[in-house]
């Protein structure tokens, strides 16, 4: 009888969270292991597994630094259980990227800490007993990555919010090769919009210039209305304790915000509306789908196979795709894809467009609060 792929995904991630646990010494444990999931969104015990950052702040757990290597491997080795390969690769790639960062500003960056761009400074926290009886997850995250995971009875139900970004989202290589580790993510978008006629593409670009940043940035929840927060809020700490570097973040993401140059109505040609705006999946042709369904392939195929929803034609019918800036590749750019327990975000703009973020959410049940509401029902 074959294996469930999200039974067996559970079992993969509640034995490498065991070994993870058991390897840490009584200190290190008291900040890898938090609060159990709660029944109810609204307990104060579980608000810390529901949030969730993908700047260079503390996302709250162990980081690599405060492991011994063998303690690193069986971090990564929990990390790899809920990514299919290319997807474990693309997060590693992400992680390293903090060097080629680090290279590229000079060495210089601190946002309050001692090194600003570091390697060693992603957080992993298991939240209540894997492979118990109760609701259990994980949660990994750092700079440009944010994996949240949960599992109810012996399965994984919930693997959303999912964020990769890359900066620089492309660098050399030696012989002339470049490093684009989220370049199909963004040149399938691009071709997909591009092929579509005149009367669609009026539709799927919905404003001529790009958001500074995701639109429903790192909110728990999304909604109708939900628009770009300040990268300056997308901080654990209300500020810095260094005035100084505080006031160099303010100034960073006022200068994000004055080049975006967003008025109140180019807000509202973007903003989250509770019917997906752009082009449907039922108005593209059979070329155009087979682009819809690869691109969607970028971010559902980040976990093992058989975890993500299927997206047979009658589900891709409704999935709408929309872009904001211009067309041309280099430019500053944003896209979307949204449907029924979807939301997909991208954007390309900062660093003169080489620096990018990708986020793929279920809006209906990130961090899995719908299946922990049931679970609460049925058994209380």
């Amino acid at each position: 009888m074959e294996t469930d792929p999200r039974r067996a995904a559970a079992d993969r991630m509640a034995e490498a969270a065991a070994a993870w646990l058991g390897s840490l010494d009584d200190e290190q444990r008291r900040t890898a292991q938090g609060h159990p999931p709660g029944d109810d969104p609204s307990e104060a015990g579980d608000a810390e597994r529901r949030r969730w950052f993908y700047t260079p702040t503390d996302h709250g757990g162990l980081t690599m630094h405060q492991q011994r290597p063998a303690q690193q491997r069986g971090a990564m080795r929990l990390v790899a259980s809920g990514l299919s390969t290319a997807g474990y690769v693309t997060v590693a790639t992400t992680m390293g990227l903090e060097n080629v960062l680090d290279h590229v500003e000079g060495f210089t960056v601190r946002f309050d800490r001692e090194r600003g761009r570091d390697p060693g400074l992603y957080y992993l926290r298991v939240f209540g007993d894997p492979g118990g009886a109760r609701p259990w997850g994980w949660r990994f995250g750092g700079h440009h990555v944010s994996l949240n995971n949960l599992v109810v009875g012996g399965e994984l139900v919930a693997t959303t919010p999912c964020f990769l970004g890359a900066d620089p989202a492309v660098s050399p290589l030696l012989g002339g090769a470049l490093n684009r580790p989220l370049g199909r993510v963004e040149d399938l978008a691009r071709e997909l919009v591009g092929s579509l006629p005149e009367e669609l593409r009026a539709r799927a670009v919905l404003l001529p210039k790009p958001p500074s940043d995701l639109v429903t940035a790192n909110r728990t929840t999304v909604g109708p209305g939900d628009r770009v927060v300040p990268l300056a809020g997308i901080w654990r700490g209300p500020r810095f304790s260094d005035d100084g570097e505080q006031a160099a973040l303010q100034a960073l993401s006022d200068r994000i915000d004055d080049a975006a140059g967003f008025e109140e109505s180019d807000h509202a040609a973007v903003e989250l509306t509770e019917e997906p705006r752009g082009v449907a999946g039922a108005d593209l042709d059979h070329g155009q789908r087979g682009l819809l369904r690869d691109l969607l392939g970028c971010y559902l195929g980040r976990v093992p196979e058989g975890v993500a929803p299927a997206y047979d034609d009658a589900a891709l019918d409704a999935v709408h795709l929309a872009w904001a800036g211009p067309l041309e590749p280099g430019s500053p750019h944003y896209y979307r894809l949204q449907g029924p327990r979807l939301l997909v975000e991208w954007d390309n703009t900062q660093r003169e467009a080489n620096h990018a973020h990708s986020v793929w959410r279920d809006p209906e049940s990130d961090f899995g609060l719908d299946v922990l509401a049931a679970h609460r029902a049925a058994h209380h």
